[in-house]
């Protein structure tokens, strides 16, 4: 089938269109229901006639915004109307919901007046906490958004003029520092003068170009100052009227430095690129096809055409959806009572800066694993790049307090973690541990230092200050990757090619001799990155170590348990997962190390797991599973599970509850622990899962993983003298920043115990 067949059959399979009601709150008793409707709502309803403020408290006001349009001009199809509209304006909330975590209800008025229109939904703002107009003609859309942002207190965008604006001017920002000239002295050419147009032109002279230096084409060619009154030009197109001699696109063109199309596919020609400036900038925004495609315009000269459109198949795509979820998404949590010019050059700033910097591996692999890094090709982030929720939506919140249309006021830092919390419990854990790594200056050794991906982490390491690196490698090496990459860093750098490791190599023989090692084998092995962080972490010369990237897990495991070993109060390392549900937590052990543990092992992993469940402010419950509820079965198998957690119920330095031997369900399930086993030491579901045996554990945390849809984090070692935790092969850079973060944290609690 073709994309329009493909379209239908997405848009009509059960239920139809792309949109649901979901509820928010438990409905499943009666006093539930009496809560949620008849007669406990009108305890709310009061609380809200006393003060209408109440009403974000008590309702789902201060998330929801309204789409609304009367199909006057929808996409390219034009004025098909409003019910026509109707899916478009469903798709604008999936993207709200999905890029923001808005929720949305499309609203499609059959309304051509431009006074009924305002009046309509002006009588909706009791519903919103914001409004999101779409694909309403011009002029029209420029007298409907003034009135109803003067009319209404809550944030009012018109997306189709402002979205392109903020979005080809974070473009612009970078494309200029690229091309090396100053925004104030840019020559720009717009070829069209709608909507979006005129909004564009108005918000690059808030960026800082000289509003004398825009030259504005409609169909008929440059606006110019004798066009005025000679063809009736609408209020808007003169505001960009120069007075200048008239002439055509082409001839606008000759020595521009910057050309932005929003107009018609196909107006501009190779010889029209070459006429403009050295090293033109060219916004090609016209859908489906650019004024211009992407092949001709950078082949139409020698220099460097910086190129963007409209186009995802295209570097470069100007694409509304990296502002207006975002936007808004800052603006509500501020409770701004508009979104204003600083809301919006803020957004625009933050977006500028957002790609300059490092591209996240999941981004670069949902665009098919072709680099991105910021240059010609990359002058804006992409939407995937979960980090524009946080960078965009808390500068505009910044800007909303700073400019006084805010009523709420947020902590930055706060914010940031409610903002990362969104996108999953992971991150919202993953938070909590790195807040607490940013309180010292741990220095984590990263034994595979020449590694693209961990040179990437070490850069994010230094950036966030979460740590101090430490890269085992090649000197040269290292800072060639970094250079090669655009990182400006200069990491601490053990060079085992260069640097003297004698006092290592003596170490390791001292810890190795009698275990067969030589002198001479001691001075050979010290070379490998896995060796010399273990030792230079058992030395003290470094807090924690992360290998394993490059390594099988138990290649990578055993120089650290050579060298290192494990606790004093340990005599068994393990390996941890975490899993993130949406709102449940738990610890998965033993996943990685140990294959058939018996009772003393499993009860001492229980206690390992324990203590790193606290680290992340988690109060651990214990669970040790088996296919056997509390004796109902009695085997060898079922025995050491059930032997552990007497073992752990029965020694008084335990201060968490534990309880096994049990199945995986009745360790989860509140029910059936508070019903039908009222007598389990658990009053609440499980959070850390002791598996039987590796092969359990390994197999329990991917298809928790796989088909439950958790987000993992680890693999943890726990149980170790000093922290070392070993990567996965294929790990992206945020699995590295993560687990560095988590060896940092595990150093300061080694400090503190000892």
């Amino acid at each position: 089938m073709g994309l329009d067949e493909d379209s239908l059959a997405y848009h009509r399979e059960e239920p139809p269109g792309k949109i649901a009601m979901a509820t928010t709150k438990p409905t499943s008793t009666q006093h539930d229901l009496s809560l949620a409707y008849s007669p406990g709502v009108a305890a709310p309803c009061l609380e809200i006639a006393d003060d209408s403020a109440d009403a974000y408290r008590y309702t789902a006001k201060g998330n929801l915004v309204g789409v609304v349009s009367n199909g006057s001009a929808v996409l390219g199809l034009g004025d098909i109307g409003a019910q026509a509209s109707k899916p478009v304006m469903e798709g604008k909330g999936v993207l709200f919901k999905r890029f923001a975590d808005i929720d949305v209800f499309d609203i499609e008025l059959e309304e051509a007046d431009v006074n009924a229109f305002v009046d309509a939904v002006a009588a909706m703002e009791p519903t919103f906490g914001g409004i999101n107009l779409e694909d309403i003609k011009a002029p029209e859309c420029f007298e409907i958004e003034r009135r109803l942002r003067e009319r209404m207190d809550v944030p009012v965008f018109h997306d189709d003029q402002h979205g392109t604006a903020i979005i080809s001017g974070a473009a612009l920002l970078n494309a200029a520092d690229l091309a090396r000239k100053d925004l104030s002295e840019l020559e720009i050419v717009f070829s069209g003068a709608g909507a979006s147009a005129v909004a564009t032109a108005r918000f690059y002279v808030s960026l800082g170009v000289k509003k004398e230096n825009i030259t504005m084409c409609d169909s008929t060619g440059i606006i110019t100052a004798d066009r005025v009154e000679r063809d009736g030009l609408n209020e808007f197109k003169r505001e960009f009227a120069r007075d200048i001699p008239a002439g055509d696109l082409s001839t606008a063109m000759e020595g521009a430095d910057v050309f932005v199309g929003l107009s018609v596919g196909g107006i501009v020609s190779k010889s029209m690129v070459q006429s403009m400036a050295s090293d033109p900038i060219i916004f090609a925004m016209a859908n489906p096809d650019p004024e211009i495609d992407y092949e001709s315009a950078k082949n139409a000269r020698d220099d460097d055409v910086i190129m963007a459109t409209g186009r995802s198949d295209y570097p470069n795509q100007v694409n509304n959806v990296l502002g207006f979820p975002f936007i808004f998404r800052g603006a509500l949590d501020v409770r701004a009572t508009e979104i204003n010019e600083a809301m919006k050059v803020a957004a625009a700033n933050a977006l500028a800066d957002l790609a300059r910097k490092d591209v996240p591996d999941a981004v670069v692999k949902a665009y098919g694993d072709d680099p991105l890094q910021f240059g010609p090709e990359y002058i804006i982030p992409k939407p995937l790049d979960s980090r524009v929720l946080f960078d965009v939506s808390a500068a505009v919140a910044t800007a909303a307090i700073e400019s006084g249309v805010a009523r709420d006021s947020v902590s930055l830092e706060a914010y940031r973690e409610a903002l990362e919390a969104r996108l999953g419990k992971s991150r919202e854990m993953m938070r909590v541990v790195l807040n607490k790594a940013k309180s010292t200056d741990q220095r984590v050794v990263l034994a595979e230092g020449t590694n693209e991906k961990v040179i990437r982490a070490a850069h994010q390491l230094i950036e966030q200050d979460i740590a101090q690196p430490v890269l085992i490698g090649g000197r040269e090496e290292i800072h060639a990757t970094a250079d090669s990459l655009g990182l400006e860093m200069n990491p601490e750098i053990v060079d085992p090619s260069a640097d003297s490791l004698e006092a290592y190599a003596d170490r390791l023989y001292e810890r190795r001799k009698r275990k067969g090692i030589t002198r001479r084998e001691a001075g050979e092995l010290i070379h490998d990155g896995n060796y010399l962080g273990s030792v230079m972490v058992e030395l003290g010369d470094a807090d924690a170590l992360l290998t394993g990237l490059t390594h099988h897990y138990p290649s990578a495991l055993l120089p650290p348990l050579q060298v290192i070993g494990t606790a004093e109060d340990a005599e068994y390392a393990a390996g941890v997962y975490l899993l993130t549900f949406k709102n449940r937590v738990v610890f998965c052990a033993d996943a990685t190390v140990n294959q058939d543990p018996d009772e003393d092992v499993l009860a001492e992993i229980a206690q390992h797991t324990a203590e790193l469940a606290r680290r992340f402010n988690v109060s651990p419950r214990v669970a040790f599973l088996s296919y056997s509820d509390f004796g109902s079965v009695r085997t060898n198998g079922t025995e050491k599970p059930r032997t552990a957690a007497e073992r752990l119920q029965n020694d008084p330095s335990v201060d968490f509850p534990v309880d096994g031997e049990m199945q995986a369900d009745t360790a989860v399930v509140e029910e059936m622990l508070t019903g039908t086993y009222e007598f389990s030491e658990l009053d609440e579901p499980a959070n850390v899962l002791v598996f039987p045996n590796l092969e359990a554990g390994n197999i329990g945390y991917k298809l928790l993983q796989r088909l439950g849809g958790a987000e993992a984090i680890g693999p943890m070692l726990v149980g170790m003298d000093q922290p070392v935790h070993i990567l996965q092969r294929g790990d992206e850079v945020a699995d590295i920043v993560n687990l560095a973060g988590i060896a940092a944290v595990d150093a300061l609690t080694t400090d503190d115990d000892q």
